[in-house]
């Protein structure tokens, strides 16, 4: 099944989640995950949008929560949907943020261990696979709206983006 078939056969919305790329001149701060849903990849922090919480909101609490910072400028520069047919329950649509200004130091928690890259050094490999097609785009400064579909092994098996003015 494609990824449109796919997404036109979904019975219920998909969970609500966020992830946000703290930028400051040529790096990113990425956390590695320690607990819980995507163990052992690195990622930007993030979690799932509690009920009546506006989706802005979810990102500054799980920065605050995971790595202890409040981001001052959030800005919503990508929703993708994630698709996992083998695992129905997996599926979420995640609002993308960057933050360029915030309050705090980051500090490792429980569930994350944070740290600086340089941009061109970012550990793809250690990721989740899609990161490699659409973060460079962000890094650029593109805006975004997609989808990706995930087989077996955590695999790419359909996706599509375009390239938006504004979410």
């Amino acid at each position: 099944m494609r990824i449109k078939e796919y997404e036109q056969s979904l019975s219920q919305p998909l969970r609500q989640a966020t992830v946000t790329l703290f930028l400051r001149d040529d790096e990113v701060l990425l956390a590695m995950k320690k607990r819980g849903f995507g163990v052992g990849k690195w990622n930007g922090v993030g979690g799932k949008q509690n009920q009546g919480e506006e989706i802005a909101d979810t990102a500054a609490r799980e920065a605050e929560e995971e790595i202890g910072v409040k981001p001052l400028d959030l800005k919503k520069v990508a929703v993708f949907n994630y698709l996992f047919p083998e695992n129905e329950g997996w599926g979420q649509q995640v609002h993308i943020f960057t933050a360029t200004k915030w309050e705090g130091e980051p500090v490792e928690s429980e569930e994350m261990q944070p740290k600086w890259f340089k941009i061109e050094d970012v550990p793809f490999a250690e990721m989740w696979v899609d990161d490699k097609v659409w973060m460079p785009k962000v890094f650029a400064g593109a805006i975004f709206r997609g989808s990706f579909m995930f087989g077996k092994n955590e695999k790419i098996d359909d996706y599509y983006m375009e390239e938006v003015d504004t979410l």
